[in-house]
């Protein structure tokens, strides 16, 4: 099955939870880091992931053009969507649902909010101060969720065969 994976990163966590799907996928995973890199033609894959980290709520803009300039190719496609943030719970669901597009979410066959990291050596002056005052923490810290992601790239493989229901 090939498959595609579009993200976007901004320090670097998505990246690496990139490459954690990626391995577990297998053979046949192209990565495209939006970025730096023009996206490949959405209909040449069987499968699709897209993934971006949050920033003062928002996804990156890049995923946002990537999923509103490709809705009705990634309808026909078998879809996946994820955030990396620091939120968890109730707020992280809300913001996974803000990132994307609402008949996006409704297609994916999976869905997840996978953690985040503050990496204080990738940020600038700025971020930093933001970060210190808003989420009151002062130095790296990571709360990447690998069992998460695991469950997520298990959900990606799962094979959906209807006539199971008639054995």
């Amino acid at each position: 099955m090939k498959t595609l994976i579009t993200y976007c990163t901004t320090h670097g966590c998505t990246k690496k939870v990139v490459s954690e799907i990626a391995q577990f996928l297998g053979e046949g995973v192209t990565t495209c880091n939006l970025k730096k890199e023009s996206a490949p033609d959405v209909s040449e894959f069987d499968r699709v992931i897209i993934g971006g980290s949050i920033h003062a709520g928002q996804i990156q803009k890049k995923v946002k053009e990537f999923c509103k300039n490709n809705v009705e190719a990634l309808q026909k496609t078998e879809l996946g969507l994820f955030i990396c943030c620091m939120e968890e719970g109730e707020k992280a669901e809300a913001q996974l649902q803000e990132a994307f597009p609402e008949e996006l979410l409704i297609h994916a066959k999976a869905t997840a909010c996978l953690g985040g990291e503050f990496n204080f050596k990738k940020m600038n002056f700025m971020e930093k101060l933001i970060v210190k005052k808003v989420a009151k923490i002062d130095h790296s810290t990571s709360k990447v969720n690998y069992d998460a992601i695991h469950s997520f790239s298990n959900n990606m493989n799962k094979i959906f065969n209807p006539f199971l229901f008639f054995v």
